[in-house]
């Protein structure tokens, strides 16, 4: 049972089911989540992004295995049931409800200049949908429907956090004081870049530039061996001259907790190869104790599941009030 103190403010966050999480997506979100959880400030509430999933071109025979996927990650990483709600999107069908009613008064525009929906209809020309261009209302009533007080975001999510913030005043205004303001817990996101390109984002669309944080040591040390390097061989930060050793650099640092200035000095006068098989060895530790809870969680789907309906039925029980007082400070309540 969660065990919740009104007092604390509320927090919610989520995260999109669409595949297998990468270094990037847990440095810039779910690392986070597990402080913030442990932290004790807050009344935590995570949930699997299954409705957001669905703006970018998806299998259905995969998705149910997406969602138990990410489940999967959120436990093994930390999260705890006793500790948070962690509860699926589509679970709560009022979040949904609530989006229609904030489109209502979400002036057009506001949508249009949204530099998320830029890059993405950029990125999948071939599915510029309505969704993709109604995400941002969709997170809004994610957000305002549990009047949290409370959202960490990267700096790419700072323009939907602002939309939500303008919607909920926009209502109020209108309609009687009936949503919280939620104010930004900004996270320090690294820019991850592919190891086989310092160019370009980490992403899993590029699997073999990409460390899964659920990759098999070997896999690891392949991929880090194979890592692109840039000429010489000192061991450097030097974002613009030596951007393949900075990257491998920053990787170094979260994951050792160690200054890139200490991984330097401990490196200096050594080559790429050392630096990298610690670096990989390094890796391989952090994620030894999560590959073994997920390995073990996968093979359990009822008790996947079993979080999700718990943790939806206390999100639910939420919802339902929420929208309850919505309906009526808008007249459809009859």
């Amino acid at each position: 049972m969660l065990l919740t103190n009104m007092k604390k403010p509320i927090l919610i966050s989520g995260i999109q089911p669409t595949g297998r999480l990468h270094l990037g997506n847990y440095l810039g979100a779910l690392k986070n989540f597990v402080e913030l959880q442990n932290s004790g400030k807050y009344q935590c509430y995570f949930f699997v992004a299954d409705y957001h999933s669905l703006t970018e071109d998806f299998d259905p025979n995969q998705k149910s295995e997406q969602i138990l996927n990410l489940t999967a990650d959120y436990l093994a990483a930390g999260l705890d049931p006793k500790k948070s709600a962690i509860f699926l999107q589509s679970r709560v069908p009022q979040s949904t409800e609530l989006a229609w009613i904030l489109g209502a008064i979400t002036p057009f525009g506001e949508l249009g200049r949204m530099t998320q929906f830029k890059d993405k209809s950029g990125a999948q020309k071939e599915n510029v949908n309505v969704g993709l261009f109604t995400y941002p209302v969709l997170m809004a009533a994610d957000i305002l429907l549990y009047d949290a007080g409370v959202v960490p975001v990267g700096e790419d999510q700072l323009q939907h956090l602002e939309l939500a913030r303008t919607l909920a005043r926009k209502f109020n205004s209108k309609f009687g004081q009936t949503f919280v303001e939620s104010k930004a817990l900004l996270t320090a996101t690294p820019r991850l870049m592919s190891l086989d390109d310092p160019t370009k984002k980490m992403s899993k669309s590029s699997p073999a530039g990409c460390l899964f944080i659920d990759d098999e040591p070997a896999e690891i040390e392949k991929k880090i061996k194979a890592a692109v390097t840039d000429s010489g061989s000192e061991v450097k930060y030097d974002e613009q001259n030596k951007p393949a050793i900075s990257n491998l650099l920053m990787i170094y640092g979260e994951l050792s907790g160690k200054s890139v200035g200490e991984i330097e000095k401990k490196f200096s006068g050594k080559g790429y190869a050392e630096f990298k098989k610690s670096l990989a060895k390094t890796v391989v530790e952090y994620f030894a104790d999560f590959r073994k809870q997920k390995t073990s969680l996968i093979k359990k789907p009822a008790t996947l599941k079993k979080v999700l309906r718990l943790g939806s039925g206390q999100a639910h029980a939420i919802a339902k009030k929420k929208i309850h007082e919505i309906k009526n400070k808008i007249g459809l309540l009859i």
